[in-house]
């Protein structure tokens, strides 16, 4: 499924009382994502919450001692990572609990028994937004680190770049290229690239093929 490296670096929090749902379930999601954190009701899953830096959640709704609906009020209301994106799991016999999850801004719904590429899909799209923000401030910073030091025309290239690469990274292009659409000199984008591979911001890695390194 395209996309699913998104999820690799995630520590996703996952809370179900059924313990061979859970055991299942947890197995094909770790093939997926970096660290799965499982619990079996509410209260175990607020501690943990509380403790760990969670990227995403994904809750059974009807479980002992706390159900997934308190449990996600208590995310929503709480001061650490409020904004959590909250998936339910969810049986078609617990559809009057949706719109209390509606009312809490949960991120998506599953329905039992689960199918592991919806439960991908929805997971994905959960955390889109995030992923999304994350790429833009890390664009903007860059810029402005750089705009310290270059400014001018060669601040027009790095935007050229960083707007033309690909998901990965990657920017395909020659001098001319960037030459035809910027009408910059080819001295001006050739110290560019050179500063940008000195602090290693730029990789080269053939020719006309640059990664781009916003993670630095």
């Amino acid at each position: 499924m395209k996309d699913l490296k998104e999820l690799k670096n995630l520590t996703l929090l996952y809370v179900e009382d059924n313990e061979e749902v859970a055991r299942v379930t947890t197995m094909v999601l770790e093939e997926y994502i970096e660290r799965v954190l499982v619990v079996k009701n509410g209260i175990e899953a607020l501690q943990i919450f509380n403790t760990y830096q969670v990227d995403l959640i994904l809750s059974d709704i009807l479980m002992p001692k706390m159900n997934g609906i308190e449990f996600a009020r208590k995310v929503r209301e709480g001061k650490h990572n409020a904004q959590c994106p909250i998936i339910f799991t969810t049986a078609h016999t617990e559809v009057n609990y949706l719109l209390d999850a509606i009312s809490l801004s949960v991120d998506g719904y599953v329905l039992k028994p689960i199918n592991i590429t919806e439960l991908l899909h929805t997971m994905l799209k959960a955390i889109l937004p995030k992923i999304q923000a994350k790429e833009i401030e890390s664009k903007n910073m860059l810029l402005s680190a750089i705009n310290t030091f270059v400014g001018g025309k060669k601040i027009e290239i790095i935007r050229f770049l960083l707007e033309h690469c690909d998901e990965e990274g990657i920017f395909y292009g020659s001098y001319e290229y960037i030459i035809e659409e910027l009408n910059v000199s080819k001295p001006t984008i050739v110290k560019t690239f050179h500063q940008l591979m000195e602090v290693g911001l730029l990789v080269k890695i053939r020719n006309k093929v640059y990664k781009i390194c916003l993670d630095k």
